[in-house]
């Protein structure tokens, strides 16, 4: 029997010391949105804050982590007329899209990863915008040495209750908003 706890304590230290937590640097992190109307060319794009997050590192690979988005500091970069910008980004803002006075933050949690080669994965993760989680799964690259990691990808706005407030407006504005994100440890 203390044979037994011991390996057990032995097995569960070499767990806990084969995974790293890598800090992500905010600083030179960037999450970059768009979006697209439906009815003819053009749309709007901007950024977003990393307020704080990690990666998990198991083997020498990223195998998990997790990062906060501040939806309070999105910004529209299309815009150069100052009064129709500050308009978006309210209106971005408001109960109609990310209703970041209830919900000032958003959330990545990555629950797998899929490696294609050494610098090639297939993400699965768990994203939270307005409280509502759902998984998305998406491609990424990762650069040990410049030890940064990117991704592209789109998701339907209205599965997590992104909607513009009525059929008509909503209709306007097509489903997908992308995703362009540069994350540096």
């Amino acid at each position: 029997m203390k044979k037994q706890i011991t390996l057990i304590v032995f097995l569960f230290s070499i767990t806990i010391y084969a995974q790293e937590q890598l800090k992500i640097n905010t600083n030179k992190s960037e999450i970059k949105w768009s979006d697209e109307y439906s009815f003819y060319f053009g749309g709007h794009n901007g950024k977003i804050n990393v307020s704080k997050g990690y990666f998990i590192k198991s083997k020498d690979v990223i195998s998990g982590g997790e990062f906060i988005i501040d939806m309070t500091s999105i910004t529209c970069d299309d815009l150069d007329d100052e009064e129709a910008n500050k308009s978006l980004v309210a209106h971005l803002k408001n109960e109609d899209f990310f209703a970041v006075d209830r919900f000032p933050t958003a959330k990545l949690v990555i629950s797998r990863v899929e490696y294609h080669d050494n610098t090639s994965m297939k993400i699965y993760a768990n994203l939270t915008i307005k409280d509502i989680t759902l998984p998305i799964a998406f491609q990424a690259k990762v650069n040990y040495e410049t030890q940064l990691m990117t991704t592209k990808f789109k998701i339907d706005r209205q599965r997590w209750g992104i909607d513009y407030n009525s059929k008509l407006r909503d209709g306007a504005i097509a489903d997908g908003i992308g995703f362009e994100i540069t994350l540096s440890l």
